[in-house]
């Protein structure tokens, strides 16, 4: 295959796009705004499933690595109210369908796979345009530029890469997370630690809910959700971490306190997590040499689906054009073909599973979709 492939994004969908491509002998060049792999936390877990992400993961070549991240344990889930009494518990059942990673490490089992000089750090696409002929131009931010004849945006929520395709933007779905992180909770907090338990821990209520996940080393992590606008959270100054926790507070007046210290016991400034998502069953017509991998394709609300969808993304397109070489219109053809009713199906579960979260039912529309009742 003659034809160069230019990624935007080093995030798991287009590390996971580069890594295939690499495993037909087909190289690839990634380009990622952040400086270095270690510029940021790489988020918390992930679970990954059997069904997207654990494939996409064995076409890379890279399952048994992925198996030696697997956190023991981590799959149990259990809902409480705001007064901390259990109403659901699911112990993790040890079937693996979904077993938990932490995000930063399957980061790096991806970044370890692929050859040196594969990722050009500190590249940050300003924009993007066509030149003609299926070939593009990206611009990035220190005035530098690159041409391709095939071009990958993998560049999230706000891609530079998506506007040659759609004028589709990101708008806010109405649901806000703050987040938090308590350390060592086993030994530092244990009433929060035992509130949570082994697993995911959810707590949610009519517009709002409190939400955490036990990560390796006793940490948890948490995300406080509200129903609010986004005038709201603008009245808030984040700036000012103990400020913004008392206002975060207030609105889980009467909560349990082993919950309620998941906020305000939090060890690192709270963070505003804004929601945004594409238009359910977003899509573009056909346009040579450009196609969309993952959020920058079908950003969806979080229902643990975006990680691993952006995975599979990759490692389809990746396929496609290892199985058409010497077309790549054809591969890009049959990768959104099936990309496309893929995205708007699980945008759709995505959209409903945040609205029955904090729905007039909550929690027990939540327990009746984990015990599978209507």
């Amino acid at each position: 295959m003659t034809t160069d492939v230019t990624i935007i994004g080093a995030g798991l969908g287009g590390l996971t796009l580069a890594r295939v491509l690499h495993v037909h002998g087909i190289p690839a060049t990634i380009y990622e705004a952040e400086p270095s792999p270690a510029a940021r936390t790489q988020g918390g877990m992930l679970d990954i499933h059997e069904y997207n992400g654990q494939p996409a993961l064995q076409a890379a070549g890279l399952i048994d690595e992925f198996r030696s991240l697997i956190l023991e344990g981590r799959e149990a889930t259990r809902v409480l109210d705001r007064h901390g009494t259990v109403l659901l518990d699911q112990p993790d059942d040890g079937t693996g369908g979904r077993p938990e990673v932490q995000r930063g490490k399957l980061r790096q089992v991806l970044l370890d796979s692929l050859p040196p000089g594969a990722i050009r750090w500190g590249h940050k696409a300003s924009s993007a345009r066509s030149l003609g002929n299926g070939r593009h131009e990206v611009t990035f931010a220190d005035g530098t530029t690159v041409v391709t004849s095939l071009l990958v945006g993998a560049d999230g929520a706000w891609s530079r890469v998506r506007p040659l395709l759609s004028d589709a933007t990101p708008e806010y779905v109405g649901t806000s997370f703050i987040e938090t992180y308590l350390f060592d909770s086993d030994t530092r907090h244990p009433s929060s630690a035992k509130a949570v338990g082994g697993g995911a821990l959810f707590a949610p209520e009519p517009g709002k809910g409190i939400q955490a996940h036990r990560e390796s080393g006793g940490t948890l992590h948490t995300y406080v959700a509200l129903n609010k606008p986004q005038d709201w959270f603008a009245g808030i100054d984040f700036t000012d971490p103990a400020a913004a926790t008392a206002r975060i507070l207030q609105e889980f007046d009467g909560w349990a306190p082993e919950l309620t210290a998941l906020i305000t016991d939090g060890e690192t400034a709270p963070v505003l997590r804004t929601i945004h998502s594409l238009p359910i069953g977003h899509r573009w017509d056909r346009l040579p040499g450009v196609t969309l991998i993952g959020d920058a394709a079908h950003l969806m609300s979080p229902s643990g689906e975006g990680a691993n969808l952006a995975m599979y993304d990759g490692a389809e397109l990746g396929r496609a054009i290892a199985d058409h070489p010497d077309d790549v219109e054809a591969a890009l053809s049959e990768y959104e073909q099936a990309l496309f009713p893929r995205s708007a199906a699980a945008a759709t579960e995505s959209a409903d599973t945040l609205r029955l979260c904090f729905d007039d039912n909550a929690p027990q529309s939540l327990i009746n979709m984990f015990t599978g009742h209507e």
